[in-house]
């Protein structure tokens, strides 16, 4: 069944049956507004978009992963400052022909991510659009302690990152491409494209830990860093040769094409932070997933980065990171 065969109303209905209960909420979907208990502390807010032919090929693309992916670049966010999430609202433009049961399935992956995290969908708006526009806010909470910032980075800080950078352009490159012949590689770093996992804990650890600075990798390990040394008004030196590189990254791609998806290809929503040497020692304890440091902060011009080590001539700068406009 189409939803332009049931219209808007009964689709939200269907979606308000299909989240449920939302225990967290005073009012959720049904109101005009949501509403809900605020709690003493920060509070966080968050946008994001996964437009089709943009952020994604509906060719390539299921209704469930869409969903979980769409919460999870928020959740992303969030982290990065080292706050929790709370309240979700979801904005749908839709072409009349899709399929009720896709937007049922939609809210379904979505739910799931949700329900890991203690969000709460609060509710958002449909309409009618030639493309799929696909728009999550999300309300979060930090902690009246501190929150993480990209401005915070200082001189002598070391870099590091979560987990493998670069998976999820690999996933991405394999997916959208019918040349790739199928393997473990293929399955696993697609995954890492169409399902990333928000770093919500290890953000907390990062903050707790005395982590200066942070960010999460959405348009590319280099941009991302660029963005973060800008606002802290510092350079860096990158060792090209400390990269975390996926293992199913190297059987399926060249070094080259490795360390340059690493750098460049985005969509990681890893944590790239700075912090001391003593503190990036409590935070290896207690990070509790792959962490990797990889460089170091400079007095160099805000944004300049300096690749260093034996493969640093193997990447392209051309390439580093993704630009809407560019």
């Amino acid at each position: 069944m189409k939803i332009e065969d049931i219209g808007e109303f009964e689709l939200i209905e269907i979606i308000r049956n299909t989240i449920g209960e939302t225990p967290n909420l005073l009012l959720g979907i049904g109101d005009d507004a949501c509403a809900w208990t605020f709690h003493a502390g920060i509070h966080l807010a968050t946008t994001d978009s996964l437009v089709e032919g943009v952020h994604f090929n509906p060719k390539f693309a299921r209704w469930y992963d869409l969903g979980y992916k769409a919460l999870a670049v928020n959740l992303s966010d969030i982290a990065a400052m080292g706050g929790l999430g709370s309240i979700a609202l979801v904005s749908l433009a839709l072409p009349g022909d899709i399929q009720v049961e896709d937007i049922v399935s939609f809210y379904q992956g979505m739910l799931e991510l949700a329900r890991e995290s203690e969000v709460s969908i609060g509710g958002g708006n449909i309409s009618r659009s030639p493309l799929i526009s696909i728009t999550v806010s999300l309300i979060g909470t930090g902690s009246v302690a501190g929150m993480l910032k990209r401005s915070g980075a200082r001189k002598g800080d070391l870099v590091a990152i979560t987990g493998f950078p670069g998976s999820a352009a690999a996933g991405r490159t394999v997916l959208y491409n019918p040349c790739t012949p199928d393997g473990e590689y293929t399955t696993q770093l697609v995954q890492s494209f169409i399902k990333p996992v928000p770093r919500l804990a290890q953000g907390h650890v990062l903050k707790n830990e005395g982590a200066s600075s942070a960010i999460d990798i959405s348009d590319g390990l280099l941009a991302d860093l660029g963005h973060l040394l800008t606002a802290s008004g510092l350079g860096a030196t990158i060792d090209v040769d400390k990269l975390p590189l996926e293992p199913l990254i190297k059987s399926g791609f060249s070094l080259k094409q490795a360390a340059e998806l690493a750098l460049s290809g985005g969509e990681d929503y890893e944590l790239l932070f700075t912090a001391s040497k003593n503190a990036m020692k409590n935070i290896a304890k207690e990070i509790g997933v792959q962490m990797s440091i990889i460089g170091r902060i400079t007095e160099a011009p805000p944004g300049h980065i300096e690749l260093t080590g034996e493969n640093a001539s193997l990447v392209n700068l051309n390439t580093a990171g993704w630009k809407h406009f560019g």
